[in-house]
């Protein structure tokens, strides 16, 4: 059974977002992203890399004194994993529940209810 991935907080998310859209990234300029947003020191932004290093979500090389981060994981892994963590926990493992509670609470567009529609078609086309 493979591991399941340790939760993840709101900044740590952030940062992953950050670091998948720039590919490679240095606290700086992971930084410099969130600024646009919001104010956050460089030091909090480096300890949260760190961790999500430490937690197996970042990998790094050094360059010179430098240290640039990039993606352990990629973004459907840690979505799955989160999914289904909230499957678990939150739906009783029920999958259809989370997606009853996602149709019922989201005000769907037409758009969106026929891209739901054609994936379920695909997937029973595929079994």
């Amino acid at each position: 059974m493979k591991k399941s991935l340790t939760p993840l907080g709101e900044s740590e998310m952030e940062i992953l977002h950050h670091v998948w859209e720039l590919g490679e990234a240095t606290v700086a300029e992971v930084q410099e992203k969130i600024l646009e947003n919001r104010k956050v020191a460089y030091t909090t932004v480096m300890t949260i890399m760190k961790n999500l290093n430490d937690k197996g979500f970042l990998k790094y090389r050094k360059q010179g004194v430098t240290y640039v981060y990039s993606a352990a994981i990629e973004p459907e892994s840690v979505q799955f994993s989160l999914i289904n963590n909230l499957i678990s926990k939150v739906f009783k493992g029920s999958p259809s529940a989370l997606v009853q509670t996602l149709v019922k609470a989201e005000n769907l567009n037409n758009e969106d209810l026929q891209a739901i529609k054609k994936l379920i078609d695909e997937m029973e086309d595929e079994s």
